[in-house]
């Protein structure tokens, strides 16, 4: 690996809440992230919706600069990939996220918005690869747990036929179409005999 990748825990100082996902980092090993871009993205982390647009415009710049002067470090592609999202810049933020990925395959972080963004944008099987290894990656109780959700999200969207994209068979719709004659088949003879 480059001696510039930082530890997904290196690039932002954790609140003194947080402490089940990483110890607290010095603000020296924050260096690729400007001052201005680390306070943008603590209150991204808090609440997306807190930031306004020139806000969002102004950290996706910022972020922009920090890979560009460091194109090999994948957790800044990660947080640019997340910024981008939260600026709705969704090709932009696969491009960033899947760099993020390709760089570092071993990254927790990497893996887990990768396939939050893929089960957000309704690619269920993409958003189950990268969800599955985010939760072999986790290192602790909190990423597993946060892995667990989003794979429990991503069955239920497969479950109740939620997902965008891919070849379904015209056979898939016959059985929807039966199903539903079943069951109002099945109300009409209730109503019936009742």
């Amino acid at each position: 690996m480059n001696a510039e990748r930082l530890q997904d825990s290196e690039l932002m100082e954790q609140p003194a809440d947080s402490r089940a996902l990483a110890a607290p980092v010095p603000a020296t090993a924050l260096v690729p992230v400007p001052e201005s871009a680390r306070q943008l993205l603590l209150r991204m982390f808090a609440d997306p919706y807190l930031l306004g647009e020139c806000e969002r415009a102004e950290l996706v710049a910022d972020l922009r600069e920090s890979v560009s002067a460091h194109p090999e470090v994948a957790e800044l592609r990660v947080l640019l990939g997340m910024a981008l999202c939260v600026n709705l810049e969704v090709q932009e933020a696969l491009e960033e996220l899947g760099e993020g990925v390709r760089l570092a395959p071993d990254s927790f972080i990497a893996q887990l918005k990768m396939g939050e963004l893929w089960m957000r944008l309704r690619v269920c099987k993409k958003a189950e690869k990268h969800t599955r290894q985010a939760a072999l990656l986790a290192q602790n109780l909190a990423q597993a747990e946060l892995a667990r959700r989003q794979a429990a999200s991503i069955r239920t969207m497969l479950r109740e036929g939620i997902e965008r994209g891919g070849y379904q068979s015209p056979f898939a719709l016959l059985g929807r179409l039966r199903r539903l004659w079943r069951r109002r088949r099945g109300e009409d003879l209730a109503m019936a005999n009742g």
